[in-house]
């Protein structure tokens, strides 16, 4: 079978070509476009604060009313067969997908944000701003951030393991909903394109806000500025790796850098405790744990309507985060549902729920308690570093204080490019699954179509990371996420009206011997 006839042109012409229409205007007018879609999106944020906040509550209720009630014995697939994967590879992939290198960033430097503009009465750098800011490091990569990557995966698994649909689409999965005309129409068209426009753009900003994670601790360990060249050097490395991972597919590529990457994390947490101050690093992740347990309604909910002035950091950055989660929810399902054959709901579910939440809760308990260690004992000024410094540059300066500070700094990179590869490679697998025209129930997507698609997402980010309409563009990925919890919503009653009408809880689950 030709190529041509692999590619669905319908959604996937479209969607380059509105990228394209959008990027020409904010390259030309980088600094408007950023102050208009700024001003749209605060405004959007001052007043859906509170939806925001509740979508996050509701989606965790709605994980664990599936994954609990009749629904969650549901097998994805064939109730004799085997899932795809192991647990631990399952929870790996979905751990590297989920996370990502952005776990590094937040990790390490979140809780310097908090403790600079810490909650309405706490003072700044105080020991309570502190035990703030690594709890709500860790509140960003808790349960609702998760259930909203993966609760839309119900409805998209199960068309695709049971309904044994050809093509993995959103338009297919609300096809029990609103019929065959609107599915086939241009309704499911408009419904496809949207999702590959917010992804598209979505890993472009991820490409090109994501190599200064490298470049800063490579930078300081060549004892050079960080350089344009640089940065096409870093990305050029990262895109050869996440195309070569794309290329080799899921079994030789994305699940063993996921595994691999999940061993290589756990040898550097545990250097870092033997090798640097391991007894504070225990006791404040206690402590931290500890304080996010007891605050936690207090930080999923609280919008500080009461007091006056600005909102600090925790109050605008949640709703921030939520709606950036939002913007690539569908994205995860999407991959969730391709590589949870064999799995139940349950399962599904409940795995993306610990085990990315778990690893999280650990990465920033080691890498913010070793900053926090070090501000407290003076070796650095790093609430004055992040405020007056580019951000990145404070990793390797907290990196550096460790013995062997350059093999610490080695590692860090290392460990921060493979999570980069592993989430854009597997969103060039997803994208290219979805605009495939192959049936995705039985094959993966074509080779070549899965290059073509990390082609694309390169061009754009280069191009814009050299002509500027970058951070435009990242703004315009955050607005996407009001249509898609639109869209989520929709798909979470499209897989309840899928399983009633098939009597899936009793049909189609494992059978006890």
């Amino acid at each position: 079978m030709s190529s041509e006839k692999l590619i669905d042109y319908k959604i996937f012409v479209p969607s380059v070509l509105i990228m394209i229409a959008i990027s020409i205007p904010f390259a030309m007018y980088e600094a408007e476009s950023l102050s208009l879609l700024n001003s749209i999106f605060d405004t959007i944020v001052d007043v859906f604060s509170w939806g925001y906040l509740w979508y996050g509550i509701i989606l965790v209720v709605a994980g664990l009313y599936f994954a609990f009630s009749k629904y969650g014995q549901v097998v994805l697939g064939d109730p004799t067969e085997k899932p795809r994967f192991t647990l631990f590879e399952y929870a790996s992939i979905l751990i590297a997908m989920g996370v990502g290198s952005t776990i590094m960033r937040t990790g390490m430097l979140q809780w310097t944000s908090v403790a600079n503009d810490p909650p309405a009465g706490v003072s700044a750098g105080s020991a309570e701003a502190l035990l703030w800011g690594n709890a709500y490091s860790m509140f960003l990569w808790g349960f609702q951030v998760f259930a909203i990557f993966v609760m839309s995966a119900p409805a998209m698994g199960y068309i695709l393991h049971v309904k044994k649909r050809p093509l993995m689409r959103i338009s297919e999965a609300c096809r029990v909903l609103f019929g065959d005309k609107f599915t086939d129409g241009w309704g499911g068209r408009a419904l496809d394109i949207l999702f590959l426009i917010s992804i598209l753009a979505g890993a472009s900003v991820t490409l090109g806000l994501g190599a200064p994670i490298i470049t800063h601790n490579l930078s300081n360990l060549l004892n050079t500025e960080v350089t344009f060249g640089m940065t096409i050097l870093v990305t050029i490395v990262w895109v050869f790796l996440f195309s070569l991972s794309a290329y080799l597919g899921i079994e030789k590529g994305i699940k063993r850098l996921s595994t691999m990457n999940m061993y290589l994390a756990g040898i550097f947490a545990v250097f870092v405790l033997i090798a640097g101050p391991g007894v504070f690093i225990l006791n404040y992740f206690s402590d931290s744990v500890a304080f996010l347990l007891t605050n936690y309604l207090n930080l999923s909910l609280n919008t500080e309507s009461v007091y006056e002035g600005k909102a600090s950091h925790i109050q605008s950055n949640t709703v921030f985060w939520f709606a950036y989660s939002a913007t690539w929810a569908m994205l995860h399902s999407v991959f969730a549902a391709k590589i949870s054959r064999g799995r139940t709901i349950k399962e599904m579910i409940l795995t993306y729920l610990l085990a990315p939440t778990m690893i999280s809760w650990i990465a920033t308990g080691v890498l913010g308690g070793l900053g926090v260690q070090r501000y407290l004992e003076g070796d650095l000024s790093i609430l004055k570093l992040v405020q007056e410094d580019e951000r990145m540059a404070a990793i390797p300066e907290i990196l550096q204080t460790l013995p062997l500070g350059e093999v610490s700094i080695m590692i860090f990179m290392v460990v921060a490019l493979i999570f980069l590869t592993t989430t854009l490679d597997s969103t060039t697998y997803t994208v290219a699954a979805y605009t495939s025209t192959r049936d995705m129930s039985k094959y993966e997507p074509p080779k070549t179509l899965r290059i073509i698609i990390a082609m694309i997402i390169t061009a754009f980010a280069l191009i814009l990371m050299r002509i500027g309409g970058l951070p435009p563009l990242s703004v315009v990925s955050g607005l996407m996420g009001l249509p898609i919890i639109v869209i989520q919503f929709i798909l979470i009653y499209a897989a309840k009206k899928m399983m009633d009408n098939d009597l899936a809880w009793s049909r189609n689950t494992r059978k006890s011997n």
